[in-house]
């Protein structure tokens, strides 16, 4: 099993941190092998970034895919530039807060969750990207929701107030994404 995923959106809304955390959840708490590779635009808040994320049983070649399984687009310009990265019977991930384009393509699979707005909704803006982690594992399955719960614990240690806050964030994106899998 070998799943490449880049998570695409402007800087600010934990782009590399969504990234970071899947990563480093899998690599401590499995004996998957994991890759991640971030890519800042000219400026972190508000320009562009990206990452790639690969998880696989065997080792892994190259930190970086063009031929995507999944993707996680924040904002409509990354919807636009890395789409066609995306191949024939992948996962698009869409927060549809903010992306409304339509998608033009028939041959991948589309699972849309408000993640901005959720924040917005439980007064923790900051976590629009925790619920779309949530979102993602719901929906593939890549690693088990308790890998990233411990993750979540990990991150937060030093700030225990707001372990259970993403926790249950991440919880909210997971039935949305198990939903729609």
């Amino acid at each position: 099993m070998e799943r490449n995923l880049m998570i695409a959106g402007f800087g600010g809304q934990g782009v590399m941190t969504m990234g970071k955390l899947l990563a480093e959840a899998t690599s401590q708490a499995t004996d998957l092998n994991v890759t991640f590779f971030p890519s800042y635009g000219a400026a972190m808040r508000g320009g562009t970034a990206n990452c790639y994320v690969v998880i696989s049983d065997d080792p892994i070649g190259a930190p970086v895919s063009y031929s995507l399984e999944d993707l996680v687009v924040m904002n409509g310009p990354s919807l636009h530039k890395f789409i066609g990265n995306l191949k024939p019977g992948g996962t698009l991930f869409v927060n549809s807060t903010i992306v409304t384009d339509p998608i033009d393509r028939d041959d991948i699979k589309v699972i849309k969750a408000p993640v901005t707005q959720m924040a917005i909704d439980i007064k923790n803006e900051r976590a629009l990207n925790v619920i779309m982690l949530g979102v993602y594992v719901g929906a593939t399955d890549a690693v088990p929701e308790e890998v990233i719960v411990k993750g979540i614990e990990h991150k937060f240690a030093a700030k225990p107030k707001l372990i259970e806050p993403n926790v249950e964030a991440f919880k909210m994106g997971l039935k949305i994404g198990r939903e729609q899998k």
